[in-house]
């Protein structure tokens, strides 16, 4: 079947949801694609906040004669490629297509000022992995995808002594926590947490997004009022998953067991709505060890493959 690729136009904003949607339970809930929580948090914060646009640069679809779409091939920071297909659709030679128009469209200067494109690929998926061989991308950095089953028992949060864990309020609790992801993200540089209280529109963009809700922003409140940690559940009433994005605490309260208690409240909350898994993505060693004793023991890995265009 022949297909057309076009570029991204504003109202593709809700058929790509559709989409990620419509596969990801066709593939059983399997991550073989994006989730629709990923799609608008790179939207909503990648794109309006970290300049990684504009998106009718960094997507583009495949439709058929009809106007369905089949596949989505996007960017994510800076020089990523990621490519969405609907498994009825999957073929060699559709993601050989899809891999030559990111190295055409979606490469980056990199810091020793090469152009390179990353492509992502599970680890095992030979299909991929000997395409992207044959075109040159090499393995490099590897990411955990991870999953549990929220049908059985939440552990309750457990809290030290003078902590709250519980949704996010506004106001002057919304300036703490901008100031806190700082600290939590940029441990090394300390004007990173003071520009992002300084200026929340950042923070209200990403409240923007369709499925974000107050309700399952949780934090951690220490004694003095200050935000400690948190974790950002993205609950999807259509495919019954809850994934924590972004999950993290600042130095000074780190080793206290708060990131899992503002997880285990997450998921806890959105069981109550519903949610029969819950997923969330690790990088480091530490982010393993902490996803790990949350209950995420469960992972696949992700491979980023880069070449030099």
């Amino acid at each position: 079947m022949k297909l057309t690729m076009r570029a991204y136009e504003a109202p593709d904003f809700w058929k790509i949801r559709a989409y990620l949607r419509e596969t990801f339970l066709l593939d059983d809930r399997e991550e073989l694609n994006w989730q629709v929580y990923r799609f608008e948090y790179w939207v909503w914060h990648g794109v309006a906040n970290l300049d990684q646009g504009p998106l009718e640069e960094k997507v583009l679809l495949w439709e058929t004669s009809d106007g369905k779409l089949v596949a989505v091939l996007n960017a994510e920071g800076k020089g990523n490629a990621f490519l969405q297909m609907h498994p009825g659709f999957r073929a060699e030679e559709l993601e050989d297509e899809m891999i030559a128009v990111a190295e055409k469209r979606l490469w980056t200067v990199a810091k020793d000022g090469k152009n390179k494109v990353a492509v992502w690929a599970t680890k095992g998926d030979t299909t991929r992995e000997t395409i992207l061989e044959r075109r040159g991308f090499e393995p490099r950095y590897e990411e955990h995808a991870r999953h549990m089953s929220l049908q059985g028992e939440i552990p309750e949060p457990v809290v030290p002594a003078g902590f709250v864990v519980r949704p996010m309020n506004d106001g002057a609790e919304l300036l703490e926590r901008c100031y806190a992801s700082g600290l939590a993200f940029h441990p090394d540089d300390p004007a990173q947490a003071h520009d992002n209280r300084a200026d929340v529109t950042w923070y209200r963009n990403i409240q923007k997004a369709p499925l974000y809700r107050r309700d399952l922003d949780i934090v951690a409140v220490a004694p003095d009022g200050a935000v400690a940690s948190f974790a950002t559940v993205w609950f999807d009433d259509i495919t019954l998953t809850a994934a924590c994005e972004p999950v993290a605490t600042s130095p000074a309260h780190q080793r206290k067991g708060l990131a899992v208690a503002c997880i285990h409240e997450g998921l806890r909350r959105a069981r109550e709505m519903g949610a029969t898994m819950g997923f969330v993505g690790s990088e480091s060693e530490a982010a393993h060890r902490c996803y790990a004793s949350a209950g995420f023991t469960d992972y696949r890995v992700l491979r980023q493959w880069l070449k030099e265009v």
